[in-house]
């Protein structure tokens, strides 16, 4: 029986211990680390590892996108997909940084919340992203956006950054998201007075919103944290926190570590599927997003 085998392609230095961990403990047999990987790279590579097996072993090939950059990755993601050729078509997973499966776990566990402690849906609802010029806020606004969701996503660095960033949304998603300018914390907390749903997706060590910016927001609702590093992003917020009241409005808080582990089982789940699938897979945050939402 052909073995299980993973080429793991990151543009980074190093590939994420965390993502070999999780491919091995998933069921893979190898997991290969590639570093310094460029775009132009991926045709060739795919089609080394496609054609070195048998069209009865494609199936247990897999090839895994990291590195830092969700753009990059998908366009790496596309490419390899135009590389393929049958009968020798192997799975492809992209998940830069673990990005697209933690943000399919953040919308996941915000929507259950909004669902069972809100009678409220994503659709219509007004959510503002926190560090979207990241790799996690970036898929976190288009998975909200794809769902009906009015996402405005916050740079703090100026606009001209942050609206480049949703233009390329926009025009790649078929989607409409909106830019904004958070670089002062008065700017902050503006915006979060204007919207009912935060997601705070900003470095770790970074407490994105005080006790007195969530007793200002009286139309609050929820406000999700990845951030797992003292200070944490959401003040009040604690790290396994999931629908607990953070604001005297009643707004509910989800904490990292309710988030990361659904991400775990959502990272783990789609390795899995790739090593039992009986057809070829391409996988990225919204297959994250779709798996999030059974495990919460």
């Amino acid at each position: 029986m052909a073995k299980a085998i993973l080429h793991m392609l990151s543009t980074l230095k190093h590939m994420s211990p965390f993502d070999v961990n999780m491919a091995l403990d998933a069921g893979y047999d190898a997991a290969i680390p590639y570093t310094n990987v460029t775009l132009d790279e991926v045709t060739a590579l795919v089609q080394d590892a496609m054609f070195s097996r048998a069209p009865s072993a494609a199936l247990k090939t897999g090839i895994f996108f990291a590195g830092r950059d969700a753009v990059l990755a998908l366009d790496m993601l596309e490419a390899a997909k135009k590389a393929l050729l049958k009968p020798f078509e192997v799975s492809l997973f992209a998940d830069p940084y673990g990005s697209f499966t933690t943000a399919g776990a953040m919308v996941a566990c915000t929507e259950k919340v909004l669902r069972e402690k809100k009678n409220r849906e994503l659709k219509g609802a007004r959510i503002v992203i926190y560090g979207a010029t990241g790799v996690v806020g970036y898929s976190s606004a288009v998975i909200a956006a794809l769902e009906g969701a009015e996402v405005t996503i916050v740079g703090y660095s100026g606009l001209d950054r942050v609206a480049k960033q949703a233009d390329e949304m926009n025009k790649r998603f078929n989607i409409k998201v909106t830019p904004a300018d958070g670089s002062s914390h008065e700017m902050v907390r503006e915006l979060l007075m204007k919207h009912e749903i935060a997601l705070c997706a900003a470095r770790a060590g970074v407490q994105v919103l005080s006790k007195d910016d969530l007793s200002a927001a009286k139309d609050l609702l929820i406000a999700a944290d990845v951030n797992a590093v003292p200070p944490l992003g959401v003040e009040g917020c604690g790290l396994h926190d999931n629908g607990v009241v953070v604001s005297a409005h009643g707004a509910l808080g989800i904490g990292a570590l309710a988030i990361g582990n659904v991400k775990y089982g959502t990272e783990s789940g789609l390795f899995k599927q790739m090593v039992t699938s009986d057809k070829p897979l391409c996988l990225d945050f919204r297959h994250a997003f779709a798996l999030a939402r059974q495990l919460v």
